[in-house]
């Protein structure tokens, strides 16, 4: 929005030309998500308390979580109001990928809220039944991934899977298998992060870690001369995707503040599963899907230690981990919250700079 108003600015002053810079409108992204995020999160948070909008603890979780009974939760809602008034500020409006990626998010996030409320405001434990759940996420997935397909300006690059350390190989993908990889990439990262978000902070900086590799990434991809200096592929209009990571990194950080430990809220499910369905989908737009494998590989490892804890007390009867998700394995074997904590945002910068190498590393 601001930047068609800074081209009309240009014509009585070229200064204003800097705001139709990229990188300056990312960085003024960044802020305007982090600065909402600083003024508006007092007064949510003073607001769910009100409400008594507060979490739930099960009792057969970590002892060292019932202090955190009654913490105000469904915070999500402030990352994604920071997310949607930055993009909509200083993203190119005209760009189709700025649109899919920020209405997938929310409808991401209206599941989650839905599932929220239901659980905290009603008194449904259950909340949003998992089959709903997964339909709402699946036909919202689904829809992204047809608009994706149909929109594309370059079906040879925007319908491959890049391999990732590999020069000039790729994937040629077919419709079917395009639209179902899209929809698993997003609703699998969506509930990867929800599995992740168990403890204080635990989930958001990893999140804005990978957010702000994707959108260098995407910088790269949406620059003639940046993708073929790197040797990947160039994806028109993906430059984009760089003000929209940074305004997620804007208000993931900004979130963090009043999310670290110890938390005085808790995201949800509302923001949970926002920020990864948007990850996910970012991801398909630069063409960088097993690169997010990668770089996200602390939501995968959560993922898959469910899977392998549920499969495993299903077939055998016995529990691989203390408790699922991994986290918890750690925390009941006696490590400090913020230990478990700390030690997988340093296992994410790590895992984050292997995937950055693949732009250079073919």
């Amino acid at each position: 929005m601001l930047m068609y108003l800074s081209e009309y600015l240009t014509r009585y002053y070229s200064g204003f030309n800097v705001f139709n810079y990229l990188t300056m409108r990312a960085i003024l992204g960044a802020l305007t998500a982090l600065v909402l995020s600083f003024a508006a999160g007092p007064y949510l948070i003073q607001r769910l308390s009100r409400q008594r909008i507060g979490q739930n603890i099960r009792e057969v979780g970590p002892v060292t979580h019932l202090p955190k009974a009654g913490t105000p939760t469904m915070g999500g809602a402030l990352i994604l109001i920071a997310i949607g008034v930055s993009t909509l500020l200083w993203a190119d409006l005209g760009n189709r990928f700025v649109w899919i990626v920020l209405t997938v998010t929310l409808a991401f996030g209206v599941v989650g809220f839905v599932d929220d409320y239901k659980k905290l405001i009603l008194g449904n434990a259950e909340g949003l039944r998992p089959r709903s759940k997964y339909f709402w996420q699946s036909v919202t997935a689904l829809g992204a991934a047809v608009a994706l397909y149909v929109t594309a300006e370059n079906p040879q690059v925007e319908h491959a899977l890049l391999i990732p350390y590999f020069k000039d190989l790729s994937i040629p993908l077919g419709a079917a298998a395009y639209i179902l990889l899209t929809y698993f990439v997003i609703v699998g990262s969506s509930n990867a992060v929800n599995l992740t978000d168990g403890l204080d902070g635990l989930a958001i900086m990893p999140a804005v870690l990978v957010g702000g590799a994707l959108g260098v990434i995407g910088w790269a991809a949406g620059n003639v001369v940046f993708s073929s200096y790197l040797g990947i592929p160039y994806v028109a209009g993906a430059g984009e995707m760089l003000v929209f990571c940074a305004a997620l990194a804007g208000a993931g950080l900004g979130f963090l503040w009043f999310n670290t430990y110890p938390a005085q809220v808790f995201m949800g499910d509302i923001g949970a599963l926002a920020l990864g369905a948007a990850l996910g989908l970012v991801a398909v737009v630069v063409r960088q899907e097993l690169v997010l494998f990668i770089m996200g590989g602390v939501f995968v490892v959560e993922t898959v230690s469910v899977i392998i804890q549920v499969a495993s007390y299903k077939m055998t009867g016995r529990r691989i981990f203390r408790m699922a998700p991994l986290h918890h394995h750690f925390e009941l074997k006696g490590w400090p919250e913020p230990k478990v904590i700390v030690r997988f945002w340093i296992i994410t910068v790590i895992l984050v700079l292997i995937g950055l190498a693949s732009l250079k590393i073919r």
